[in-house]
């Protein structure tokens, strides 16, 4: 058998590897890329950017959970403004395609956002409907109608493809994803972090200052996994980059199975940078010997 054949496309994106960098795990890409071998990446997602300055939340806002981690960053980041200064002519030397990432309290936050990272040469933008660790208020991802208003104004403001980054935690996956869809979404991803809560017993407090946080890692996968197949089974074909708890080559495939075109690597890039190598290696192997030829021919398989 020839070598596996790696690209695959989202929608109107065309990518040289089904693997995505996650945003919220590798900065705002190009510190990152300094670091760590971008080539086995078809996409690397900045950190999400909010309309003004977002302070985060004090320490600790990071902590063990088991197999996984907590964190509780509260999205901090220096406002679109500066994020734009600071981006641009760094984007088009990360010998990555680079993704946005905007986050907003309003409708009209977000599409300010997207419509600067849009100037700063994304390529594409991720609307980040739901952050768990924000301070108590709503998620937009939890309520379809909100959801679909924030994807249809972003839409309407670029005029790069706009994906919609979605919560485990909606008690019907497939109703929001419905509704980002309608609203012109180019693309899903499945999924963010859940909420969680650890103890340090040894202080009788909270892991995090912000007591509930994001929980990832690998006990998240079997969560992710389930709303991919989920979203896959109902809307069979439509893109999606499946993302939680990927850590090895098998995780990649089994998301590429239950129907994603594209597979995000998020806390395995904490602990290693250049994990990215590995995972490509690994899923090339194990399709190889599965005797699948391209990434296409693997996509959606476990549900048709």
């Amino acid at each position: 058998m020839a070598q596996v054949a790696m690209q695959t496309s989202l929608g109107p994106i065309t990518m040289r590897s089904p693997l995505v960098a996650a945003s919220g795990t590798v900065g705002s890409v190009w510190e990152w890329a300094t670091v760590a071998d971008v080539a086995p990446f078809g996409a690397a997602v900045s950190k999400s950017v909010s309309e003004i300055p977002w302070p985060g939340k004090p320490a600790p806002r990071v902590a063990p959970a088991g197999p996984g981690m907590l964190n509780g960053i509260g999205i901090q980041n220096p406002g679109i403004d500066d994020w734009v200064g600071t981006m641009t002519g760094r984007i088009e030397v990360c010998d990555v395609p680079v993704w946005g990432s905007a986050v907003g309290e309003t409708v009209a936050g977000f599409v300010k956002v997207a419509a600067g990272e849009e100037t700063a040469g994304v390529a594409a933008i991720e609307v980040n409907l739901s952050c768990p660790n924000l301070e108590e208020g709503t998620i937009f991802a939890l309520h379809a109608g909100l959801s679909a208003r924030v994807v249809r104004e972003v839409v309407s403001a670029v005029n790069v493809p706009v994906g919609a980054k979605l919560s485990p935690a909606a008690s019907d996956i497939v109703s929001i994803a419905a509704a980002c869809i309608d609203a012109g979404a180019d693309f899903l991803t499945l999924t963010n972090t859940i909420p969680g809560f650890g103890v340090d017993i040894a202080l009788a407090s909270p892991k995090l200052s912000g007591g509930v946080g994001g929980y990832s890692g690998p006990g998240l996968k079997a969560i992710s996994l389930r709303c991919v197949y989920e979203v896959a089974r109902a809307f069979p074909g439509f893109p999606i980059v499946g993302c939680g708890g990927v850590t090895t080559g098998h995780d990649v495939v089994e998301y590429l199975m239950s129907g994603a075109s594209a597979v995000g690597l998020g806390t395995v890039l904490l602990a290693e940078p250049r994990a990215g190598t590995r995972i490509e290696k690994e899923t090339k192997r194990i399709m190889k010997n599965l005797g699948i030829a391209t990434v296409t021919d693997a996509i959606g398989v476990a549900i048709k």
